[in-house]
């Protein structure tokens, strides 16, 4: 299956290379498109050494194509892993002000959709996350759950992102 994966701009976003890896031993042709914040996070390199492919992360290409349009037609599944509360929202209210939540709106219905959010709990437990969660179930797209752990700033908590096997897991379902 040819698999885009989408990289927002949580601390999470260190995990991708090993979640493309996975994405790859599992068979899966992977293509990555990363937000500003999310390459702040991973690099570009890193990511396009394990997927063989170079990292999309710009609306505007030089070249006069339309990456956004290109990589939805391309994708068989897509798959955001981080997925910010920012992320969440904008794609929840069908905002497109980058390349990837523009992507997402080009995306056919009849490819599968799964979001892997990833923040702190206390973010992750407020209403306005769940309601922009249970907009995108109602659309449709799977979310995989957070889980309980050691949370970037040092809590315990719900909120970090499922593991990279989990994830490759969820695609099977």
């Amino acid at each position: 299956m040819r698999v885009l994966l989408g990289i927002s701009g949580g601390i999470a976003a260190y995990k991708t290379p090993d979640l493309v890896r996975g994405l790859r031993r599992a068979g899966h042709e992977v293509r990555c498109a990363a937000t500003a914040n999310g390459l702040r996070l991973v690099s570009a390199e890193a990511l396009a050494a394990v997927s063989g492919h170079p990292v999309a992360a710009d609306l505007w290409s030089d070249r006069g194509d339309m990456p956004h349009i290109d990589l939805a037609r391309w994708a068989e599944a897509v798959v955001v892993a981080p997925a910010t509360a920012d992320l969440l929202a904008r794609a929840s209210l069908g905002l497109a002000d980058d390349l990837l939540t523009t992507l997402l709106l080009a995306v056919e219905d009849r490819v599968g959709l799964w979001m892997a959010p990833a923040m702190n709990s206390q973010m992750w437990g407020k209403a306005i996350v769940q309601q922009h969660v249970a907009a995108l179930r109602g659309r449709g797209v799977r979310i995989i759950e957070p889980v309980a752990g050691l949370l970037a700033c040092g809590e315990q908590g719900v909120g970090a992102m499922a593991d990279p096997a989990a994830i490759v897991a969820a695609l099977g379902a």
